[in-house]
């Protein structure tokens, strides 16, 4: 799964640094990554996961990190695996 989502923020959070450079905790806003930018990121997970964000995980914390994100998945998952 951390495989697939670093794939997303590669080609969708439009970092000044390269995600291969960063570990699943550094900060993806300080990397570069703008509000606008979350959003795509969080459209393109939706997709790639078959899940959808509910109101209450639209928040910057959410999408801070692959770590973040990981952790956000896996409950909207109840923790079911996902390939990758």
């Amino acid at each position: 799964m951390t495989e697939q989502i670093r794939k997303i923020v590669r080609e969708h959070a439009k970092l000044a640094t390269d995600v291969a450079t960063l570990s699943d905790e550094n900060d993806l806003y300080q990397a570069g990554m703008t509000s606008h930018a979350s959003v795509n990121v969080m459209l393109a997970l939706e997709g790639q996961f078959d899940i959808e964000f509910p109101d209450r995980m639209l928040q910057r914390r959410v999408f801070e990190s692959v770590a973040a994100i990981r952790a956000a998945i896996e409950e909207l998952t109840s923790g079911a695996k996902v390939a990758g």
